[in-house]
C-alpha cells in the first residue's frame, strides 16, 4: 500500500535557534496564516486550510513548544511568540496576510496586529481577546495537562478523554506515537510558562492599537466573558465584527469548521472590497 501523500507541505523556519514547523497548503492567493492555542498544534486547523488553499496561500504553524517544533524553547514570552510570526510571514514570503488564530493563538495574532500593524492585513480572533489578569490560571491549566493519564493507548482513547466528537478527535491528532503508545507533542511546564505574562496582565492597551479590519467569532459557550467583548467593541471601532456560533464552545473551530469558513471566506472577501 502507498503512502497516503499529505495535501501540505512540510517548512521550517529557524529564528533565534528555535525551530517552527509549518504546513504550508499553497496557493497564490490572499496569505492567510493559521494559529492554534495552547497545547494545540497546526493540525487543527486541516478542514478550513484545505477548503481554503484552492484560493488563498494558506500556511499553518505549530508554535514554539507545540507540535513538530522545537518542545523546549527557553523563551517563552508573548515577545517571543510575536516574533516567530513576524519571522514565517518574512521567511515564507507571506505579504501582509491575514492572521486567523484560536485561543492563545489569537492573543498572539492580537499582539502581532498590535505592534506590526504594517505587516497585517487582516485579524480574526477565534475565543480569544486582550483578556484579563489570573494569577490561578497557568496552576489550573498545569493541573488538567498533568491530568492526562499518559501514553494514552490508541488515539481513539485519548479521543474520548479529551472530550469525545470533532472536539477529541482534533486534540487526539496532536499526540505522537511511543513504542509505549501514544504522547503529547509538549512539555507540560512551556505551557504552563506560556501563560505566564497573561496571568500577570490584561493586554487591553495592546487591543486598542490593532487597526487592521478584525472579526471576533465566539462561541455559544464562550471562554471570553460578555463584559470583556462589550469593552473590545466599545468606542470607535468600526473595523471590528463579532459574531457569535451557536451550539459551540471554545474549540469551535474543531466543533463547526464548516461554519467558521463561511465566516472566514465572508471576512476575506469584504478585504478584497476594501482595496
Amino acid at each position: 500500500m502507498r503512502p497516503v501523500r499529505n495535501p501540505w507541505s512540510e517548512r521550517t523556519v529557524v529564528r533565534d535557534g528555535v525551530r517552527l514547523v509549518c504546513r504550508d497548503w499553497g496557493g497564490s492567493g490572499r496569505p492567510v496564516l493559521l494559529l492554534h492555542g495552547l497545547a494545540g498544534h497546526a493540525g487543527e486547523w486541516d478542514v478550513p486550510a484545505q477548503r481554503l488553499s484552492p484560493r488563498y496561500r494558506v500556511v499553518a504553524v505549530d508554535q514554539r513548544g507545540h507540535g513538530a517544533s522545537e518542545r523546549h524553547p527557553r523563551d517563552v514570552s508573548r515577545a517571543a511568540y510575536v516574533a516567530d510570526v513576524v519571522a514565517v510571514a518574512d521567511h515564507l514570503a507571506l505579504r501582509r496576510p491575514v492572521l486567523v488564530g484560536q485561543s492563545l493563538g489569537g492573543h498572539t495574532a492580537m499582539l502581532v496586529a498590535a505592534a506590526h500593524p504594517g505587516l497585517v492585513r487582516g485579524l480574526v480572533l477565534v475565543e480569544a481577546g486582550p483578556g484579563d489578569p489570573n494569577p490561578d490560571t497557568p496552576a489550573d491549566i498545569g493541573k488538567w495537562l498533568g491530568s492526562w493519564p499518559t501514553p494514552f493507548p490508541s488515539r481513539e482513547a485519548a479521543a474520548a478523554f479529551l472530550g469525545g466528537g470533532p472536539v477529541g478527535a482534533g486534540w487526539a491528532a496532536g499526540p505522537e506515537e511511543h513504542d509505549d503508545g501514544f504522547w503529547p507533542r509538549f512539555d507540560r511546564n512551556v505551557m504552563v510558562r506560556s501563560l505566564a505574562e497573561n496571568a500577570q496582565r490584561s493586554f487591553r492597551s495592546e487591543w486598542e492599537q490593532v487597526a487592521c479590519p478584525t472579526l471576533v467569532v465566539l462561541g455559544q459557550s464562550s471562554f471570553v466573558p460578555a463584559r470583556e467583548v462589550d469593552d473590545m467593541l466599545r468606542g470607535q471601532r468600526p473595523t471590528t465584527t463579532a459574531m457569535s456560533i451557536p451550539g459551540t464552545g471554545h474549540d469551535l473551530h474543531l466543533e463547526q469548521p464548516g461554519v467558521l469558513l463561511t465566516a472566514l471566506v465572508g471576512f476575506l472577501d469584504s478585504l478584497d472590497g476594501l482595496e
